[in-house]
């Protein structure tokens, strides 16, 4: 039936009421308009009350999402297409994002911690489904700072209460090599420099184990191990074109980013070579050193659990056996004694065997340098003149009382005679 009122939109006064999903509204006949919203009750506490809700109120149309929201989801579906990661990947990463956003210290944190918070749900994504990702990689992409990125990482894991496996090395190892430019002939790399595929992976795994047997892995980031090692198998596999190679210019010819401790892995990791070939029995009459052991590093592998045995001892177990056996020796005849003593000290220094490493952390084997502040300059020099009051809290007997008291008096006497009245 007509109503009162105009159309706000034709101006028309042919109002009709309209029954639409058992809600009363009021339509423009002419043209479509639909001037008032009908209501609609939604739970039982607003039947019981007899409140009534509008129908955009009870589709929660207008709950949007604030622009901020809107454009850390774009991001992480971007991040996530980027790197090619699956569609189910990319739904968890969105889903650990909106309930990041939910927490009131990320709604306000500044703009730097929200960019970085994109990543952040894909790296956790990407832990989860064993997926090798490094955090190095994901701060590139976003050009973000590393420690405002594991900061926010690490703030997020507690935050939501996840559990983040640690990354797979080996997996690692395969991903990060074989975005290497070196397995097919280019005009940017001579056909000297190309490698096999299968053969490069497989000794850059051998070498990245004997370093994290060896402590060069832990605690470090893994990709500077991973290009030392990497650089080490390609150069052993063709030494003879190889040598003169430096790794700045393999990574330039691999296409991949020098990271910047890799040139000390790749030192620690010649030194733990260099040790290992001095308990080879073919390899002791050579003067090895961190250039030629690269030819012999197929054959330090192929025994690398028995050397590394020899080369480094892990705590003192040995060291104590060794001393106790020597100790039993110097105990018989004077005879045993010269033995024992032609057989160590009279060696020249040369001939004698190395002593093992112990098998420990670099940061235990070599500590850094902590600088002590100077001690505070004492202004006691000895001359000073002591109080009575203060000299009365030493005494104890009543003899030092008594020779206290008659040096109180000498001392009145001589000043007496000295200042005469």
């Amino acid at each position: 039936m007509p109503g009162g009122g105009h159309c706000p939109d034709c101006g028309s006064t042919e109002l009709v009421e309209d029954s639409h999903y058992s809600q009363s509204q009021l339509v423009c006949s002419d043209c479509g308009c639909v001037v008032t919203e009908g209501v609609l009750t939604t739970t039982f506490s607003d039947e019981g009350n007899l409140r009534e809700v509008t129908y955009s109120r009870s589709t929660g149309e207008n709950d949007q999402v604030s622009r901020s929201q809107q454009r850390g989801l774009r991001r992480v579906r971007d991040l996530c297409r980027v790197l090619q990661l699956p569609s189910t990947f990319e739904d968890t990463a969105v889903a650990y994002y909106q309930q990041a956003y939910r927490h009131s210290g990320i709604r306000a944190a500044r703009l730097q911690k929200k960019e970085v918070l994109v990543g952040c749900c894909v790296l956790i994504t990407c832990r989860q489904h064993n997926w090798p990702l490094t955090m190095g990689t994901v701060c590139a992409l976003l050009y973000a700072d590393l420690d405002v990125f594991s900061g926010t990482y690490m703030q997020i894991v507690k935050l939501l209460g996840l559990d983040v496996p640690s990354l797979c090395l080996a997996d690692l190892v395969k991903t990060y090599c074989s975005s290497f430019r070196l397995f097919q002939a280019s005009p940017s790399v001579p056909p000297k420099y190309v490698e096999d595929k299968e053969k490069m992976l497989s000794r850059t795994l051998q070498l990245v184990e004997l370093a994290d047997e060896t402590w060069l892995v832990t605690g470090r980031r893994p990709l500077p191990v991973i290009t030392a090692a990497t650089f080490l198998a390609w150069q052993s596999l063709q030494p003879s074109h190889r040598l003169t190679c430096s790794l700045a210019r393999f990574c330039k010819l691999a296409n991949v980013d020098l990271p910047y401790p890799a040139s000390s892995r790749l030192q620690e990791l010649l030194s733990v070579l260099l040790r290992m070939a001095e308990r080879l029995a073919w390899l002791q009459v050579l003067k090895l050193d961190k250039r030629s052991v690269v030819k012999h590093i197929g054959d330090l592998l192929q025994h690398r659990h028995t050397l590394v045995r020899k080369a480094f001892r892990d705590g003192t177990a040995e060291m104590e056996a060794g001393e106790k056996e020597l100790r039993e020796r110097c105990q018989g005849p004077e005879q045993g004694k010269e033995e024992v003593a032609s057989s160590s000290l009279d060696l020249p220094e040369g001939k004698r065997p190395a002593s093992p490493t112990p098998l420990l952390p670099p940061c235990m084997l070599k500590p850094p340098k902590r600088i002590c502040p100077p001690p505070p300059v004492s202004t006691v020099t000895g001359d000073e003149n002591i109080s009575d009051s203060e000299i009365e809290q030493y005494l104890r007997t009543p003899q030092e009382i008594k020779d206290f008291e008659k040096a109180q008096a000498a001392r009145q006497a001589a000043r007496s005679v000295s200042n005469p009245p």
